[in-house]
């Protein structure tokens, strides 16, 4: 009887000891799939830990591309505009270069800040807030983005912005951030739709955005270019929105939100009769199909970082642009 008591006794601790395996099991299980199938729940984007580590793995493979002008060494890390523009410039650089980059200087990035925010869905992403070695008193903005779990943070946005023009942001108790959706209806211009408005306003002006040198500046400028005698300029301009493009934003202590958005920027130069084009310099022309004989067509792409208030202009505060491609005709 004893024996049979013992062994009932054990059955019933293993049968206890399966039940409990098995809670555990369900409860990681179920905790795994809030984290891989964030679908639905608001999450915070990253740890800080990890953001760190993601912004010290693009500086070093920002680095390697841009001492050997290899843009397969970076092309990992980046993704959006960023992508665009640091692939046209090393190739650029590699076709006048093929050696690498004589003037390579480290990029050094110090006093990281990030900024979280906490959201359901993928993309994920987060800002990572530094100071540089290069461009002067200045702070890097970086926004890095990924659409799942396994996959490398690519850096998607990049403005230098000074010091004084970084925003205080919403946290929540946790410092967690709040991301702004593209179709937020409390902002003097939603997200979504500031890459349209900034194109239409290098068109055809208006008073959607504050004077500076990346709004009213940058159209006095066009004007006096596109009114060179023997050289007319034209200019379009393109909102893009989509995919790795989307614009994203932080919403701001003061209710408002910084945004980061895309456009693209097309600039034709065509010579009177009987004259040429200027002619272009070296990085220009490596990245220029056909031949250049009357006119020169060149494709830009930029990233802009503003502030949108709830009422109000729209401040852009930011802008890195670099040429993508040129056409000669």
């Amino acid at each position: 009887m004893s024996r049979d008591l013992g062994l009932r006794r054990l059955r019933g601790l293993d049968r206890g000891v399966l039940i409990a395996a098995c809670v555990t099991a369900l409860s990681l299980t179920a905790s795994g799939c809030v984290v891989v199938h964030g679908e639905r729940e608001v999450l915070p984007a990253t740890t800080r830990a990890e953001a760190a580590e993601a912004l010290r793995e693009f500086t070093a493979a920002y680095n390697a591309a841009d001492k050997a002008y290899d843009s397969s060494l970076d092309a990992d890390h980046t993704t959006g505009a960023l992508a665009a523009i640091d692939a046209a410039r090393l190739k650029a650089g590699r076709v006048n270069n093929p050696q690498g980059n004589p003037g390579h200087a480290p990029l050094k990035l110090t006093d990281a800040q990030f900024t979280i925010p906490k959201k359901a869905g993928w993309p994920r992403w987060f800002l990572a807030d530094a100071a540089g070695n290069k461009g002067g008193d200045v702070r890097w903005l970086l926004v890095f983005t990924r659409d799942g779990l396994d996959e490398t943070w690519e850096a998607a946005y990049l403005t230098l912005v000074a010091p004084d023009d970084v925003p205080e942001f919403r946290t929540d108790r946790d410092g967690w951030a709040e991301a702004v959706p593209a179709d937020a209806g409390d902002l003097a211009v939603p997200p979504g739709e500031l890459s349209e408005e900034y194109t239409a306003y290098l068109k055809d002006g208006g008073d959607a955005f504050a004077e500076g040198p990346h709004t009213s500046a940058w159209r006095t400028l066009r004007e006096k270019k596109s009114t060179r005698p023997g050289l007319a300029t034209q200019y379009i301009d393109e909102p893009v929105t989509n995919g790795d493009y989307a614009p994203l934003a932080l919403r701001t202590e003061d209710g408002g939100a910084l945004v980061f958005f895309t456009t693209r920027h097309f600039e034709k130069q065509t010579a009177a009769a009987g004259a040429s084009v200027p002619t272009p310099n070296k990085s220009v022309l490596a990245l220029t199909t056909g031949e250049i004989r009357q006119s020169l067509t060149m494709e830009f792409v930029s990233n802009e970082v503003a502030l949108a208030p709830a009422e109000g202009e729209v401040e852009v505060l930011g802008r890195i642009q670099g040429l993508t491609s040129a056409k000669g005709e």
